[in-house]
């Protein structure tokens, strides 16, 4: 099986904790081949998706925390897509224009014959943050508007709640407010940036404190251990990148409910890889654009993330 990873630049990636790097290698061991691609090397020509793509190979052994832990096998090389076994599309976010592009080029590529996980029209179709949505079951009250009359009555409403932009990504731009925060309205104007952009709004959940849990789905399935990324001290988020502490935990009975009501339908839209954000009992947020944090789990519990993906992915492509 010959694997195409859609990627950002290798030379950028932290080896020894990127999910992708761990994806590739667990392929490499099982004897299949690995070539990567950036999102500027994809193009339409005459019709037909092609990339430039470059074979690579990573030591067993490698030090993945050298500035080089990869090989190149061979020249780069033009081709189609659909020469591909697989195209793993592993392009972090942001979900900008440029992303949306390259995931209409992917719905193409697959109208042409290839294997696309997750799928153009599923990364398309499928906001992060906008998706809880429709599993309101599983999460706390939640307002996504961009009226400031709105978002005021519902702080007014919960007193203490979550604001973030439907964009943001580690973290970034989440606040929390209180009932007698004396900054409600310069938060909202910031965000919103003045009423022309759209935020999400979320009664806050106290038991951020224990941890914001992510549970990936694999085909549909619940890894059955989670990440439980626990905010530092006074800290509102428990993003890894805003400092958070990833501690792996098995699955309660709650998240496998959770996971379990949502996989099958994700699956069905052609989401083979899934990250679901869960705090205390609540959904919070479902994640497929590049879900991370194999390589924590797989270290503090030794089930192997990326071994099991890589079934994943024989299987899909075998079936």
């Amino acid at each position: 099986m010959h694997s195409l990873f859609i990627i950002d630049p290798l030379p950028a990636l932290s080896a020894y904790k990127d999910t992708s790097v761990a994806m590739m290698r667990a392929l490499l061991a099982r004897g299949h081949q690995v070539s990567v691609v950036l999102q500027p090397d994809l193009y339409i020509i005459e019709g037909r998706v092609r990339c430039k793509a470059q074979a690579i190979t990573i030591a067993q052994d490698a030090d993945l925390r050298a500035d080089k832990w990869w090989q190149e096998e061979g020249e780069s090389f033009d081709v189609e897509l659909n020469h591909f076994d697989a195209v793993v599309m592993r392009k972090d976010p942001p979900f900008d224009m440029e992303f949306n592009y390259t995931t209409h080029l992917l719905s193409y590529a697959e109208q042409q014959g290839a294997k696309v996980f997750n799928s153009g029209s599923a990364l398309r179709n499928h906001p992060e943050k906008l998706a809880i949505t429709e599993f309101s079951q599983f999460t706390v009250p939640t307002l996504v508007s961009r009226n400031m009359a709105q978002l005021r009555a519902f702080h007014a409403q919960y007193s203490d709640v979550i604001v973030k932009p439907l964009d943001g990504m580690g973290g970034s731009g989440i606040f929390r407010i209180k009932s007698d925060d004396p900054n409600v309205g310069s938060i909202l104007e910031a965000l919103t940036q003045m009423g022309t952009q759209t935020i999400m709004a979320q009664r806050y959940i106290p038991e951020i404190v224990d941890g914001d849990k992510r549970i990936l789905l694999i085909n549909g399935e619940p890894v059955p251990y989670c990440l439980a990324r626990i905010p530092l001290a006074g800290e509102t988020r428990g993003n890894l990148a805003a400092g958070g502490r990833g501690v792996a935990q098995p699955l309660t009975d709650n998240d496998r409910r959770i996971a379990e009501a949502i996989g099958p339908e994700l699956v069905k839209r052609g989401l083979m890889l899934v990250g679901l954000d869960v705090i205390g009992s609540y959904l919070t947020e479902i994640n497929v654009t590049s879900p991370t944090c194999f390589v924590e789990i797989t270290e503090q519990t030794g089930y192997n993330v990326a071994e099991r993906f890589a079934e994943a992915l024989e299987e899909a492509i075998s079936g």
